[in-house]
């Protein structure tokens, strides 16, 4: 059976997200998605609100999961066991820094591989950062968040 991991800070969860998921969960038998934690990241929404987001946007997904950590990837991956890490890109700034994450966790662990989804068009522009920015000045995010958990979302940043 051939695992993915999706990792990520999901802070909120946007429809570029959920696209990088459902492609890899084309591809993949399995496909984990892993909300880490970023010790340069300040949260809007704790680890178990993103992740109870998360299962509810991906319940209808086969073999999708969702799991949390606070550990390095490269040992959440080496306690799965054989997996392949799945990420987006967006722009090559996007590349310069996954490529980096890529490879050092290549270092901590032997046999990781990372496989890059490239970012379909019409979420190109698409960040958590941009979601909260907008909503932050009352912006509409829909069509940019998924459905299941706008209200959630929008009531969350609007209140910053």
């Amino acid at each position: 059976m051939k695992t993915a991991i999706c990792p990520g800070s999901f802070d909120p969860v946007t429809l570029g997200h959920i696209d990088i998921i459902e492609r890899a969960a084309r591809i993949f038998d399995h496909t984990i998605v892993v909300v880490m934690q970023n010790s340069r990241k300040t949260y809007n929404f704790t680890t178990e609100e993103r992740s109870a987001m998360l299962r509810k946007v991906t319940a209808g997904l086969r073999g999708v999961t969702v799991e949390s950590s606070d550990r390095l990837l490269a040992e959440v991956c080496a306690e799965k066991g054989e997996v392949v890490v799945v990420k987006g890109l967006r722009a090559v700034s996007d590349f310069e820094l996954e490529f980096q994450m890529a490879l050092m966790n290549r270092k901590l662990n032997r046999t990781l591989d990372t496989v890059f989804l490239t970012a379909s068009e019409s979420y190109q522009y698409l960040s958590s950062s941009v979601i909260k920015e907008v909503c932050s000045y009352g912006g509409d995010v829909s069509g940019l968040i998924p459905p299941e958990v706008h209200d959630e979302i929008v009531a969350r940043l609007r209140t910053r």
